[in-house]
């Protein structure tokens, strides 16, 4: 009897790791492991450099310092000023007769519901206060699970070139896996959408890193020292975090978003105006660190007003404008041409 040939099965074939990310994601490069191998893969991360001045950073830090310490000391003096009415309940209630203590024999029915009124609303007042507002100074200062703004700035200090790493919220991000594997339409929709908002040029410009908060994203204060200190050791590069955008996916790891190809054709029309926009904004910062922010203004009015009168706006009118902006800088004492390029790192607008 000859003997049964053995058919051997092949094996499924299996996701290879080699395998190329769903787009528009690719492989966030080797050299940031160090930084995301602490990042948490149930969220979206996205890291960006702030280049605002560090004496407005370091403004924009004091207002909330000063609203938190000015609430620790109204619940400080809340807690001296209420713990003796408290006591002397607590002993009234243990059977020692004092202020506190209500005869319900010899009081009328108004008098006792009057006095359970006040209490009630003293008890709901220091309980919404113990429970919703004490908390702000405390995570201010405190906080664990992702570290803390007075942890931050005690660790990193203030600086003109600093890291923010923002960190999507609960409320949206409960179906990033599917959204990053490109399962589930609606979370796709929604993970791209709160993506563009938060990576819009006009945003980081407009507003330093503090500011970048919102009902989508939240600083990740503990992410953002872990960056800082990495760039201090040399062990990543200042620039690598430029603008990124991290997320987890099962298979592949960490990927980070291809920000060009999402903004598609869109983005090669519009990304020589992002680029100029960004000068100018460097340019406007760095005349503001120095004191002289008027200039800019002077400058944009000069243009704006040479530009809408008639005969147009060419050649040999933008050589005289740009003369008397030389003149108009000079007369405060800078360079225009050297100080735009030590801002700015060019000698002129993108692609004009």
């Amino acid at each position: 009897m000859p003997p049964k040939k053995v058919l051997s099965r092949k094996p499924k074939p299996s996701p290879s790791s080699s395998s190329e990310p769903p787009k528009p994601f690719k492989r966030a490069p080797e050299v940031l492991a160090p930084f995301y191998a602490s990042l948490s893969p149930a969220h979206v991360y996205i890291a960006h450099i702030d280049s605002k001045p560090a004496d407005f950073k370091r403004k924009i830090f004091l207002v909330p310092v000063a609203i938190n310490f000015a609430i620790a000391l109204l619940f400080a003096w809340r807690v001296y000023y209420v713990s003796p009415w408290y006591f002397a309940l607590l002993a009234s209630g243990l059977g020692h007769s004092n202020e506190t203590t209500v005869a319900a024999s010899e009081s009328s029915w108004g008098v006792i519901a009057w006095v359970i009124a006040r209490r009630a609303f003293t008890f709901l007042l220091d309980f919404l206060l113990f429970v919703f507002v004490w908390p702000w100074p405390v995570e201010f200062c405190f906080g664990r699970t992702h570290g803390s703004p007075a942890q931050w700035r005690w660790n990193v200090g203030v600086r003109d070139r600093e890291i923010y790493v923002r960190r999507s919220r609960p409320t949206w991000d409960g179906k990033i896996r599917e959204a990053v594997k490109g399962a589930d339409f609606e979370a796709r929709s929604l993970l791209m959408t709160n993506i563009g908002v938060a990576v819009n040029p006009m945003l980081l410009n407009e507003k330093t890193g503090y500011l970048t908060m919102n009902n989508e994203w939240d600083l990740d204060w503990a992410a953002m020292v872990h960056a800082t200190r990495l760039v201090d050791k040399k062990t990543v590069a200042l620039d690598a975090l430029k603008l990124m955008v991290l997320v987890h996916h099962e298979g592949q790891g960490w990927l980070c978003l291809d920000l060009k190809e999402t903004r598609g054709d869109a983005a090669s029309i519009d990304a020589p105006d992002d680029e100029r926009r960004t000068q100018v904004f460097a340019f406007r910062d760095a005349l503001a660190a120095a004191g002289k922010e008027d200039l800019f203004y002077r400058w944009i009015e000069i243009v704006q007003f040479e530009s809408s009168q008639p005969g147009g706006f060419g050649p040999e009118k933008q050589v005289e404008v740009a003369r008397k902006i030389r003149d108009l800088f000079e007369e405060q004492g800078i360079d225009f041409d050297e100080f735009w390029k030590e801002s700015v790192g060019s000698d002129g607008l993108a692609n004009m």
